[in-house]
């Protein structure tokens, strides 16, 4: 496998996901991938989980994030840590942006 390790931007199409919710793929390997996913407020992400490690950092707007038996809500420079199979969800409270970092990468979303 050849290793990539840049990705422009502009080359980088938002993908429609569901109503409300897109994502930009970014840089990704076979271990790592960070993903810009764009929230319109009242779109929630349902609780769910997987087997990834995950990061998320808020770039903008305002979220209540479901993580465990917990619940939060955070606004842009806030992050969240999730571990891997934890039940996880969020809703946009304000129009916004996350950024996600996955470890592994997630194979569903190449």
């Amino acid at each position: 496998m050849t290793v990539r390790n840049y990705f422009p931007g502009n080359e980088i199409t938002l993908e429609q996901v569901d109503d409300g919710l897109s994502r930009k793929v970014a840089a990704h390997n076979d271990n790592l991938m960070i993903v810009e996913v764009h929230f319109v407020a009242g779109t929630t992400a349902p609780l769910h989980s997987h087997e990834h490690e995950q990061i998320t950092y808020v770039i903008s707007g305002k979220f209540e994030f479901t993580v465990g038996d917990e619940t939060y809500i955070i606004s842009a420079g806030d992050s969240l840590y999730k571990q891997p199979n934890i039940i996880h969800g969020a809703t946009c409270l304000e129009t916004g942006t996350l950024l996600d970092v996955f470890t592994p990468h997630r194979e569903d979303f190449l």
